[in-house]
């Protein structure tokens, strides 16, 4: 078989797009397929939710955890590899499984290998794309689980008419092994990172103004310990970290995981609709929520990133305190309606702001969720103990959303990731790195065109000598690694970086 199935350029990172994308898909199919089985008796009479739903969230905890340790080791394609054949063995557990331990085993491994994709997946994608590109290809996987969504509950609707037969909830489950044996076959041959190469000093030379950019930041990080991330040196590591966590578990506190896991539940018992029209509904909810996020890959790099997160959030918290006083009347016809209209405005709100970002402003600022599993959990008993009140908190939350953006996380569009690094190291508190970031000059133009050259600035310089002082290494003027280490990603780097 020819190397990168014979891709090259933008053939290339479009298939790197399509694997990245297939996970994505995968990671949405996954969170969606189990809430519309919640209405199923079949499902019901053998096992009850709360933990069963909520465990594979905990699982992919642990999994994105996990990657802190090994990601670097084995690289990025060996990683979802990894992660992948996990999933395999806790969906074809989940498929077959009699008892409720048998079932929670087989989530929590499915967690476990989604956790390991998720938290990797953006990283290969971003350090495989260029600034002007990453943003739409990162948002369109955030579009994907969306669509993964889309497809499982449409599956589960589809199904629902064999109930009760088991076939009703253990074909959807096992559906999702279609999505990962496709990954097993394609990420293997695939580029690896070329940020990860340079780092093990696989590297050679290829474009020599972001070559000696990436070899400087990932050089500069080489000896990075899991202690150095809660370190506030020049390179601000606690800072980002901390602006990345928040960032993804504002998209988890926001309240999506209450529509995604409960949509029918939410249709059946607060809106008062039958169990099949509740399934309708919930695939409609769900077809137009991978709609609505096919809208920011096209407008990411024009609007910015901040200005989706502040959009996003602002329209999340209406919509909250919408359907907070709409469910406050049960059993009335108009307010149901509007409860339900709402339902698609939040999902709305949330693909144009927060779906993808988390998955690409992190991947950006940072060289990461406990949140989701706690949505999941306490959504059951909140309805059932506080009813509409539980809408109210959301909005709360959503409402402090809004000022921390605005306040505290930079613009990200048109940025490579090293000038990130540079934008951090240029701040001097965590109130001031926003301003920073506005008044830093781009070193890539909106076409992707150099606008200013790494290697004629001083930080090249300054930043060339600290890493040849740490490593005991001489670098050459063009870039080019130690003589010696070989040309392992020389095709890769080429082939990737013709992309634009």
């Amino acid at each position: 078989m020819k190397r990168y199935f014979g891709l090259r350029g933008t053939s290339l990172n479009i298939m790197i797009s399509i694997i990245a994308g297939l996970d994505f898909l995968l990671f949405g199919y996954d969170q969606g397929v189990m809430g519309g089985l919640l209405t199923l008796n079949s499902f019901v009479t053998t096992f009850p939710e709360g933990i069963t739903i909520a465990s594979y969230n905990l699982g992919c905890f642990f999994g994105a955890v996990f990657c802190i340790w090994i990601g670097n080791y084995l690289g990025r394609r060996k990683t979802i590899f990894t992660g992948s054949i996990i999933m395999v063995i806790g969906a074809t557990l989940q498929s077959c499984a009699y008892s409720l331990p048998h079932l929670i085993a087989g989530r929590v491994l499915t967690g476990i290998g989604n956790g390991m994709n998720t938290s990797t997946v953006p990283t290969w994608q971003a350090e495989c794309s260029k600034s002007h590109h990453r943003g739409p290809l990162v948002m369109l996987e955030g579009s994907l689980i969306a669509g993964g969504i889309t497809i499982s509950y449409w599956i589960d609707l589809g199904f629902s008419f064999l109930d009760p037969s088991s076939v009703a909830w253990r074909f959807p489950i096992a559906f999702q092994n279609f999505f990962t044996l496709v990954i097993l076959a394609c990420v293997l041959p695939l580029p690896e990172s070329p940020r990860w190469l340079i780092m093990k000093g696989q590297g050679d030379e290829y474009i020599h103004s972001e070559f000696a950019a990436i070899k400087d930041a990932v050089l500069d990080a080489d000896t990075v310990s899991f202690r150095d991330l809660c370190t506030m040196d020049e390179n601000r590591h606690l800072h980002r970290v901390v602006l990345a966590y928040i960032n993804q578990m504002f998209q988890q506190i926001s309240g999506i995981n209450l529509i995604t896991y409960y949509a029918a539940t939410i249709y059946e018992n607060s809106i008062g609709m039958d169990g099949l029209t509740s399934r309708i509904m919930a695939a409609c909810n769900g077809t137009e929520y991978f709609l609505a996020s096919l809208i920011p890959i096209f407008i990411i790099e024009k609007v910015g990133r901040r200005s989706l997160m502040l959009v996003g959030a602002a329209g999340m918290s209406l919509s909250m305190a919408v359907l907070a006083i709409c469910t406050s009347f049960e059993g009335e016809t108009k307010p149901g309606i509007a409860a339900a209209v709402f339902l698609f405005v939040f999902n709305t709100f949330f693909a144009w702001g927060w779906l993808g970002m988390t998955w690409l402003y992190p991947a950006e600022i940072v060289p990461p969720a406990i949140f989701n599993f706690l949505v999941v959990m306490i959504t059951p008993v909140a309805f059932e103990n506080i009813g509409y009140q539980t809408y109210i908190i959301f909005a709360v939350i959503n409402a402090f959303i809004f000022p921390v953006v605005y306040f505290f996380y930079p613009e990200t569009a048109y940025r490579s990731l090293e000038e990130m690094d540079t934008i951090f190291q240029n701040s001097t508190s965590v109130f001031n790195v926003v301003s920073v970031a506005r008044n830093q000059p781009h070193r890539y133009g909106k076409n992707g065109e150099l606008l200013i050259n790494y290697q004629d600035t001083e930080e090249h310089l300054r930043r060339a000598s600290h890493v040849s002082e740490k490593h005991g290494k001489t670098f050459a003027s063009s870039g080019q690694l130690e003589s010696g280490k070989g040309a392992h990603i020389e095709n890769n780097q080429d082939s990737i970086s013709t992309s634009s």
